[in-house]
């Protein structure tokens, strides 16, 4: 299976969703997005897969969202996907890419449907449980 994280090696939900990944026995592609940022077209094409507008992927905590007035409804979805763009940080994360389907992996335990060999349980970095039942 192939699976790609758009991942942030700062952010907690992050690196539990890429722990629960390697669990699976997945070797993922990681991408540390803000080092490098999609490209428009993927950016375009990843929204298109979680049939999700800009606005929703648009990450407020810790990123410049309120400083540049970004929750104002002027801001069409091409200027909203720009400023995603200059600034990565803006995009909420860990977006994640498998053959049955793409998500925004937020609680991180969102993963598991995504995977073909899911943990049946696993233990958060701040020591959550997460239980998945048996398909």
């Amino acid at each position: 299976m192939t699976v790609t994280i758009y991942h942030n090696p700062a952010c907690g939900t992050s690196r539990n969703t890429l722990a629960l990944i390697e669990a699976s026995g997945e070797t993922p592609e990681i991408i540390e997005y803000l080092e490098n940022p999609p490209s428009r077209s993927r950016l375009v094409g990843l929204l298109k897969a979680m049939n999700m507008p800009a606005r929703a992927l648009l990450r407020e905590k810790g990123t410049p969202y309120a400083e540049f007035g970004l929750a104002d409804a002027k801001w069409s979805e091409d200027e909203l996907i720009d400023q995603m763009l200059a600034h990565p940080i803006l995009i909420n994360r860990p977006i994640v890419e498998t053959p049955r389907g793409t998500r925004i992996c937020r609680p991180s335990e969102m993963v598991l449907d995504l995977l073909d060999h899911p943990v049946a349980s696993f233990t958060k970095e701040d020591g959550e449980a997460v239980t998945y039942p048996a398909r």
